[in-house]
């Protein structure tokens, strides 16, 4: 098998409250690029991922997404701007802080649980490299 002929990957998130988690992807900026009563597609840049109306509590409190982004500070003003917090209560929002691993991560819950880790790697370009060599 030719593992060059892989196009896409892309993961399903869990959502406990389907509309208020399409709302809150919204929110922060993702674009909705299609939907349908048990699945939405969400595209930010060039990565897609599907929220999927179905919920494990077990699954949802251990799902963990990493966006690694140019400014994890610009991510950071966008959810202060937008009360990110305030609208979805019951959400964790930290701000970016530098990490022993090298990147300067953000971390945020959705409504279900999901945790994203929104990292920058401006203050390590070192790190920058390692991880473009695994993509």
């Amino acid at each position: 098998m030719d593992m060059n002929s892989v196009l896409d990957l892309k993961p399903f998130l869990p959502a406990e409250d389907y509309a208020l988690a399409k709302q809150f992807y919204l929110d922060l900026g993702f674009t909705m690029v299609w939907e349908g009563d048990q699945l939405a597609a969400f595209q930010v840049g060039e990565f897609r991922f599907l929220l999927q109306n179905y919920y494990v509590k077990e699954l949802a409190d251990n799902f963990m997404m990493h966006l690694l982004v140019k400014d994890a500070d610009a991510w950071w003003q966008l959810i202060q701007d937008k009360k990110i917090a305030e609208k979805y209560p019951g959400i964790m929002a930290k701000p970016p802080t530098l990490q022993p691993w090298g990147l300067r991560v953000l971390y945020l819950s959705d409504p279900s649980g999901v945790l994203w880790h929104i990292a920058d790697d401006r203050k390590h370009p070192q790190t920058a490299e390692a991880f473009q060599e695994l993509r």
